[in-house]
């Protein structure tokens, strides 16, 4: 429901993708106050799961100067959508506010912390829940409801939040690995669906499982050399549950694509290149992924008709 009141209550999330919708829903149905923070407003948010298609009743508010200062402010955007997010901030973080930040890829705090007032305490969040926006206002969950933040005060106040909710908060003292780990699930799963336009079980294809192994073992080189701790495990682990999952289920880059948004290559594949040149690691394959996603980048399934 659309609301223009000042006061953002305990919860803001900035975002209504799918992660933000469904972040929103699940605090929501254990009776925290939540305020969804938007670009274009709408006027209900249903999500469906396993358990039906339930209406959230959350408020919906697209005009930062409409909201105050909230306990806990979850970012959600895109992660080239941070720098975006700065209205928000302005009338959204206040004395004793957390922000964490929930995107793929690694540096989400350092991202946010530019366009946030000094001294404000900024938790990150690597998520593993599978979700599709597929109207303003609806979103669908297709499985997975863990995140993990870092060890501490913080990362214990974040879990207590969720305390009730479907979602498992892990905290981890190595968030470094973890984060790396997410991005080597995340470099190979995303590109490969939104470069196909298919869903996960293109990887049920002997050619795409020997192409995203290939992927893997250059992030893993540059992961270990950025200090993170992966092993050809790792690896493993990662493509086996790819043939677990749903067929179903998609990626976050597959449906930016399907809608001719841009897309995340530069957080996702993009780090990942970065971090090589740095090393002076040799990545030719994500090289080649980070071009073809750069050029489907917003262009539509038209292409240049």
């Amino acid at each position: 429901m659309a609301d223009g009141t000042r006061q953002a209550g305990g919860v803001a999330v900035i975002g209504s993708g799918g992660i933000g919708g469904y972040l929103a829903g699940a605090l929501e149905r254990v009776g925290r106050e939540v305020t969804l923070c938007v670009r274009t407003p709408f006027d209900r948010l249903v999500v469906t799961d396993a358990s039906g298609e339930r209406e959230v009743r959350v408020r919906v508010v697209a005009d930062p100067a409409a909201v105050g200062p909230a306990e806990w402010v979850l970012v959600t955007t895109k992660a080239q959508d941070t720098a975006g997010a700065e209205p928000w901030f302005r009338s959204l973080v206040g004395p004793g506010t957390r922000v964490v930040v929930i995107q793929n890829g690694v540096g989400q705090a350092e991202r946010a912390r530019p366009h946030l007032p000094a001294g404000v305490p900024v938790l990150p969040a690597i998520i593993y829940c599978s979700v599709e926006r597929t109207a303003p206002g609806r979103i669908t969950h297709h499985g997975s409801t863990k995140m993990t933040v870092p060890a501490g005060p913080d990362g214990t106040a974040f879990a207590e939040l969720f305390s009730g909710t479907p979602f498992e908060i892990t905290q981890e003292a190595d968030f470094v690995t973890v984060a790396w780990r997410k991005l080597l699930s995340n470099a190979v799963v995303n590109p490969v669906t939104a470069l196909t336009l298919r869903r996960i079980v293109v990887f049920n294809d002997p050619a795409i499982r020997d192409l995203a192994r290939g992927l893997m073992d250059e992030v893993i080189r540059v992961a270990n050399a950025e200090g993170a701790r992966l092993t050809d495990e790792d690896a493993t682990r990662i493509l086996d549950g790819y043939l677990r999952m749903p067929g179903d289920g998609g990626s976050s880059m597959l449906y930016d694509r399907l809608a001719g948004r841009p897309l995340e290559h530069a957080h996702l594949t993009g780090a990942v290149v970065a971090a090589a040149e740095k090393h002076g690691i040799a990545v030719p394959l994500n090289r080649a992924i980070l071009a073809l996603a750069g050029a489907a980048s917003g262009q539509g399934l038209a292409g240049d008709r």
